[in-house]
């Protein structure tokens, strides 16, 4: 995916900026992610295309991240 593209993208929920995040396989998370820190969640990014949808979106709460 473009670059230019994610940057362009915003959260649905809060309309704050999105990291982008690539996962190792053996985590049995998406290969790729974009990831809210606000909300704490993250998008998948399917066959190059990101489903920016609320509840498609999984918490990332359980992985510590800081906000």
């Amino acid at each position: 995916m473009d670059h230019r593209l994610i940057e362009m993208l915003v959260c649905p929920v809060c309309k704050g900026p999105l990291e982008d995040r690539r996962n190792a396989a053996a985590t049995g998370l998406p290969d790729r992610e974009l990831v809210c820190p606000a909300d704490r969640l993250a998008f998948p990014i399917r066959d190059g295309i990101p489903v920016m949808l609320a509840n498609e979106a999984r918490s990332t709460d359980a992985e510590g991240d800081p906000a």
